[in-house]
């Protein structure tokens, strides 16, 4: 772990690469946790066996995809979160430092 560290701080660009290309694979992960397990589990709380994603308000020809927008933002959270409690339990908040 002692030489990633310094990998990620001498190399900067080559770190944030290596980070960037983490961050897609956390981020699919994470989707697939929101799309599989936690937005049917909404569905089934609110009243309906289905995904939440799929619930909608219809105004005429109109219609807010509401559920939509809910899942996307528990998508965000999770990610936010991930990343967050990711970068403090591995210590990578303080890498920065000058040498």
């Amino acid at each position: 772990m002692k030489g990633f560290m310094n990998f990620i701080r001498e190399q900067g660009v080559v770190g944030l690469a290596v980070g960037f290309i983490l961050g897609g694979a956390v981020s699919k992960l994470v989707a697939s946790l929101v799309q599989d397990i936690i937005n049917p589990v909404i569905g089934v709380v609110l009243g309906t066996v289905g995904d939440l994603a799929s619930y909608n308000l219809s105004i005429g020809p109109v219609k807010i995809m509401w559920g939509h927008f809910i899942s996307v933002t528990i998508d965000f959270l999770v990610i936010a979160l991930v990343v967050y409690y990711g970068v403090k339990g591995l210590g990578l908040d303080k890498l920065d430092k000058k040498k």
